[in-house]
């Protein structure tokens, strides 16, 4: 997911910090070293995750947009300037302006607010902030929660006594409950000095942005892998006592479906899966002599050369068009697949799926799932005419009628055009008229499509104008009491407007002379 790094430059973050036996440094020298230490890892490990730098005292600042170039990231902090006051809220609001602007409000975001701890002074202050947040108006809402789904990563370059000398522990502890809660502050152990501050980041590192490393099993071949992003821990809410499961470390494949019949499966979260060159020659390579060193190939190109199963798989799954399903941990499925980029260039995906052994209710259960040559005939078919998906439920449903779906516009244009080729041959077709007059009638109320009623009420009206002299005189009172019950059911407020009323034709004289 994105990173949003906001770098406190307020005057607080210039006071000294002594090393011993060493020259004078500022708690800025040391957020830049750490945010250093970080940006070198994630330009290893994290090459393919955007990255944004932010200033902010009493303003904000966007000092590198959103991009990979880590190298533009550090030069950047190299030239950072001091400013005024700390003003957190400021600084929220810029984070989100720039994420919602780049990336929308639905994808997720990590946010690493680097600090000292230092509240701010007075209006505009973190601590103003929290104590007036029952007291806004819409328009000076307090940006936290996000619109989008963050983590909030507090680096403060303080030890927690300090912090807690004052009530600056207290109101950051706020502040990451009013985010989500998802996240972590962070404080310096030990002495304010440059190891102090490595300990820190590589706290965050192992926390946040520590790559996932997994094998990736199929039968007798292996292959070490990356995944990417990092898999979340999840929580399924239907257990009684809801514990987090975590994708294992080592991934089962434990069989291969058509793509036609997988079709397109909600997903929990989408993956690449990358190979890991894994040389067991590196170390005697290395203890060769300079000239040997530059003869004997590199240890990329020597990992080019060595059969890959990640490689193997990814090139079997594109040419057959199929997917592979792979075992995440107990009763927990994804699947594997290539997915294209452009014409020319296409990667190993994984997606998982919600936790459960039925994930897929027309596939059934996966571990009931087999290979072709244990089934008596070919469940395809000797042509591929057929498939065996989806798997029909054992016990028949109760209900027969198929359900009204309007997703498409066609879909609904026919309804409504089935009940007025009705209302033109009325009387003959009365009792069809009412069907599918309740019938629209029930799923316009079920949607909360009111309009849709007024609507067709004024469609009756018409076609009763348009009556010919020679229709029965019937049809118009039939037309005219169908469209006030419409009208009545589009108030939402009378009983006619009740789910479970039907609209029932209309007594007349008429009526009783065509019955006998």
């Amino acid at each position: 997911m994105p990173t949003v790094v906001l770098m406190d430059v307020s005057l607080s973050m210039t006071r000294p910090v002594s090393l011993d036996g060493s020259e004078e440094f500022q708690r800025k020298n040391l957020a830049v070293h750490g945010l250093n230490m970080l940006f070198e890892h994630m330009a290893s490990n994290y090459r393919l995750e955007f990255t944004t730098l932010m200033a902010f005292s009493s303003l904000w600042e966007l000092l590198v947009p959103f991009t990979r170039d880590y190298n533009a990231l550090q030069e950047a902090l190299s030239n950072l300037e001091d400013y005024d006051k700390t003003c957190i809220e400021s600084a929220l609001h810029g984070v989100s302006n720039v994420v919602q602007q780049e990336w929308g409000s639905a994808c997720p975001c990590q946010v690493v607010l680097v600090t000292d701890g230092s509240l701010g002074i007075g209006k505009g202050s973190l601590r103003h902030s929290l104590l007036t947040l029952k007291q806004r108006g819409d328009d000076k809402k307090f940006p936290l929660p996000f619109p989008f789904p963050t983590k909030l990563f507090i680096m403060c370059i303080a030890n927690a006594e300090e912090l807690q000398m004052t009530d600056a522990m207290d109101n950051l502890e706020e502040l990451l409950r009013i985010s989500g809660g998802d996240g972590q502050i962070f404080t310096m152990e030990g002495p304010l000095c440059m190891k102090s501050v490595q300990a820190l980041f590589g706290r965050l590192i192992d926390h946040a942005y520590s790559p996932f490393h997994a094998v990736l099993h199929c039968g007798n071949l292996s292959s070490d892998v990356q995944v990417f992003p990092r898999p979340e821990p999840i929580v399924v809410d239907e257990e009684v006592e809801p514990m987090p499961r975590t994708v294992s470390t080592d991934l089962e494949i434990v069989g291969f479906i058509e793509i036609a019949d997988i079709s397109s499966p909600p997903v929990i979260s989408r993956h690449l899966v990358l190979p890991i060159a894994v040389n067991k020659e590196v170390d005697e390579v290395g203890t060769g002599t300079t000239d040997e060193l530059e003869e004997e190939p590199s240890a990329s190109q020597m990992a080019g050369k060595s059969p890959n199963f990640c490689v193997l798989l990814h090139g079997s799954l594109k040419v057959e068009g199929m997917v592979a399903l792979v075992q995440l941990g107990p009763e927990w499925y994804g699947m594997l697949y290539s997915q294209a980029d452009s014409k020319k260039k296409s990667n190993l995906m994984m997606s998982l799926f919600e936790p459960g052994a039925e994930p897929l209710p027309w596939l059934g259960k996966i571990s009931h799932l087999g290979p072709i040559s244990e089934a008596a005939e070919n469940p395809y078919g000797e042509d591929d005419s057929k498939s065996p998906f989806p798997v029909q439920p054992p016990v028949k449903r109760s209900y027969a009628q198929n359900v009204t779906v309007w997703i498409k516009a066609s879909g609904l244009q026919t309804d409504v055009q089935k009940i007025l080729r009705n209302a033109r041959k009325l009387p003959d077709k009365t009792q069809t008229f009412y069907k599918e007059l309740n019938r629209l009638r029930k799923a316009a109320l079920a949607f909360g499509f009111w309009e849709l009623l007024k609507v067709v009420a004024d469609l009756l009206e018409r076609e009763c104008t348009l009556l010919p002299d020679s229709a029965h005189p019937d049809a118009a009172f039939q037309l005219s009491h169908a469209a006030q019950q419409l009208k009545l059911a589009s108030t939402g407020d009378s009983q006619h407007s009740a789910f479970d009323h039907n609209i029932v034709p209309m007594h007349t004289d008429f009526s009783k002379h065509s019955e006998r």
